[in-house]
C-alpha cells in the first residue's frame, strides 16, 4: 500500500486533540514534505525520520513522500510525532504489513540510532488516548508517568525496533505497570514537596492563634495572609499547611500532574498524589505567575493547581503583578490569549501570602511614619485583599515565657504548653472536609452567595451582630461572604450543624489587616 493512517496527539493546553498521520508514497523525484502547519521542530523530523528508519535497518524509500497532519488547522509542535511519521512511512512503504494500526496511537522522540526518547505532555495524552479506548505506545521513559492515568493501555517501548516488533507480534511488549521510582533526578524534582510534607505544625513555638488559621485555611481551602514583624514565624507557617492539608483523589491529582507534565517537570509515582507547594520569587513577572508566551505556557499559578501558592514579602511583588491574581482567584482559572491560539489553564490555587507590616519590618520601631507604612501597604489593593480570607497577625512571641513553658505533645501537663503535632490536626481537617462534601459537594472557599444563604442561616439576633461588625469594621460586601465562609468552616471543624455568633466572631477576628488599615488612615 502506498498510503498508511497513523493516529497520535498534539498538546493544546492541558488537553491533547487528536492528530492523524496520513503518510502517502508516489513515485516522481525523491521528496519529503510534511503538510498540515508544522511548526520548525515538527518540520525537523524530516531528518530525524530518515536516519532513524535507516540506523534501524528499515528500508528509507527513495519516492515522494508527502506526510499531512490532519486537521491542518491545529498547530503542531515539539518532536513528539516523530514515532508516528517513522510508523505511518514503515506501513506506507508494505514493511509493516496486515497489521490494524487503527488500534493504536504513537508517540515520542527519535534519536538518529532509532532509539526513542522521552517528552513532554504524555500525562494529558495518556488520559486522552483512554478515552478513545487505543493503546498509547510511547518512550519507556515517559512509561511511569502515563501509568498514572488507570484506564489507559500503556505500552513503553525503548527503540523503534521494539515498537516494529511489537506490532508484527514477533516480540510482544508487556503493559506497562507504574514502578517505584528510583531516578535520582525523579526524588531531587519531587524533594521539595516530600520536605514540606514532612514538616510538622508542632514546630511552631506559641502562635496559636495563627496555627489555628491554618487549621481553618486547611479544612475549607481558604486564603490565607500572615503578617507580623520579621521573625515571628510567617514563612514557617506557611510551609506547615502542606502537612495538614489531605492528599488529592485521583482525579484532582491526575489534573495537577497533567500541568507539571506539559511544563516539562518530572512526576513522581510516589508522591503525585501530594498537593503542590509554589513558592515564586518576589521578581517574578506576570507572566511567570499566569503564563504566556507565543503559544500559551501554564504559569505558577497553574502550576499550583489544586495545590498552595505560597507567595512570601506579598509587597514586594508590586500592586499591579499581584491584581493579575484577582481573576483566577475568583474563577479558578485563566484564560491566555496569543495570535497564535487561545489557552485556558485551571488555577484552582490556595493562597499563602506572608508579609511585615511596615518597610522597616515591624511597625512599632518608630523608624517609618504612619504615612510611610501606609504608602508601603498600598502596594496591595484592596479588591486583592478582599478576596483573602484570613488575615493573621503574628506578633512577636515572648521568649521568656516559652522558654519557661515545657511543650508537651498532644496535651497539657504540669501547666506546660499544649502542643498538637500535624497528624492530630489533620484528623480534624479530613473530618471536616468530609462534612463539607457530604452537604454541598465541595469545600466552604467555593460557596456561592445562594448557597451561603442556604448553608448558613443566621438568626435575627446574629443578623443584627455581624452587620454592626461589617459596618464598625468597614467590610465590603465580598469580605461578609468570606467571612460567612470562614464561619461556616469553624462550624465544621467543630461538628455544629449551624453558624452561631461565637463562629461568626472568630471569624471576624482574621479580619487583623483590614482593622491595621482602618487606624492608619484615621491618624
Amino acid at each position: 500500500m502506498s498510503l498508511s493512517v497513523v493516529y497520535t496527539r498534539a498538546n493544546l493546553g492541558v488537553e491533547a486533540p487528536l492528530v492523524t498521520i496520513e503518510v502517502h508514497l508516489s513515485n516522481g523525484l525523491p521528496a519529503f514534505n510534511l503538510v498540515g502547519l508544522p511548526e520548525t521542530t515538527v518540520k525537523e523530523s524530516r531528518d530525524r525520520v530518515r536516519s532513524a528508519l535507516i540506523n534501524a535497518d528499515f528500508e528509507f524509500p527513495a519516492k515522494r513522500i508527502t506526510v499531512n497532519m490532519a486537521p491542518a488547522d491545529l498547530p503542531k509542535g515539539g518532536s513528539r510525532f516523530d514515532l508516528a511519521i517513522a510508523i505511518g512511512i514503515i506501513a506506507a512503504s508494505d514493511q509493516l504489513k496486515r497489521v490494524d494500526l487503527s488500534q493504536f496511537e504513537f508517540i515520542g522522540e527519535l534519536a538518529l540510532s532509532g532509539k526513542l526518547r522521552p517528552i513532554q505532555g504524555a500525562l494529558p495524552m495518556a488520559f486522552a488516548a483512554s478515552k478513545s479506548d487505543r493503546q498509547l505506545i510511547l518512550p519507556k521513559d515517559n512509561g511511569n508517568e502515563a501509568s498514572l492515568v488507570s484506564k489507559a493501555h500503556i505500552i513503553a517501548a525503548e527503540s523503534l525496533v521494539d515498537v516494529y516488533l511489537h506490532l508484527t507480534g514477533k516480540q510482544k511488549l508487556q503493559a506497562h505497570i507504574v514502578q517505584a521510582s528510583t531516578s535520582k533526578s525523579i526524588e531531587e524534582a519531587n524533594m521539595l514537596s516530600t520536605e514540606h510534607a514532612n514538616n510538622d505544625i508542632a514546630d511552631i513555638i506559641d502562635q496559636q492563634h495563627a496555627k489555628r488559621a491554618l487549621e481553618i485555611a486547611a479544612a475549607g481551602g481558604h486564603n490565607l495572609l500572615f503578617f507580623g514583624p520579621a521573625g515571628t514565624g510567617k514563612s514557617m507557617l506557611a510551609n506547615r499547611l502542606l502537612s495538614i492539608t489531605p492528599e488529592l483523589d485521583e482525579e484532582s491529582a491526575l489534573a495537577s500532574a497533567a500541568i507539571r507534565s506539559i511544563s516539562g517537570e518530572a512526576i513522581c509515582p510516589d508522591t503525585w498524589r501530594q498537593r503542590t507547594f509554589r513558592q515564586p520569587h518576589h521578581t517574578s513577572s506576570a507572566t511567570a505567575l499566569v503564563g504566556g508566551g507565543s503559544y500559551p505556557k501554564p504559569g505558577e499559578i497553574s502550576l499550583a493547581h489544586n495545590g498552595i501558592l505560597f507567595l512570601d514579602e506579598l509587597p514586594e511583588f508590586g500592586r499591579h503583578i499581584l491584581d493579575v491574581l484577582r481573576e483566577p482567584m475568583e474563577t479558578g482559572e485563566i484564560n491566555i490569549s496569543r495570535a497564535a491560539q487561545k489557552v485556558v489553564y485551571p488555577a484552582d490555587f490556595q493562597l499563602v501570602a506572608a508579609m511585615n507590616p511596615s518597610p522597616t519590618g515591624d511597625i512599632d520601631d518608630n523608624r517609618a511614619s504612619p504615612d510611610q507604612v501606609l504608602k508601603y501597604l498600598n502596594r496591595i489593593s484592596g479588591p486583592f485583599l478582599d478576596r483573602i480570607d484570613l488575615q493573621v497577625n503574628v506578633p512577636k512571641v515572648d521568649l521568656g515565657k516559652t522558654l519557661r513553658s515545657k511543650p508537651v505533645e498532644g496535651g497539657k501537663q504540669n501547666g506546660s504548653l499544649k502542643v498538637e503535632n500535624s497528624a492530630q490536626v489533620l484528623a480534624r481537617v479530613i473530618k471536616a472536609q468530609a462534612a463539607q462534601l457530604q452537604r454541598q459537594g465541595r469545600l466552604n472557599k467555593a460557596l456561592n452567595t445562594n448557597e451561603i444563604n442556604q448553608y448558613c442561616p443566621l438568626t435575627e439576633l446574629e443578623g443584627v451582630f455581624l452587620a454592626k461588625a461589617m459596618e464598625t469594621m468597614q467590610l465590603s460586601m465580598r469580605a461578609y461572604h468570606r467571612t460567612m465562609r470562614v464561619a461556616r468552616t469553624i462550624a465544621d471543624l467543630e461538628g455544629a450543624e449551624r453558624v452561631n455568633q461565637q463562629h461568626l466572631a472568630e471569624a471576624l477576628s482574621f479580619r487583623s489587616f483590614d482593622r491595621m488599615l482602618n487606624e492608619l488612615t484615621e491618624i
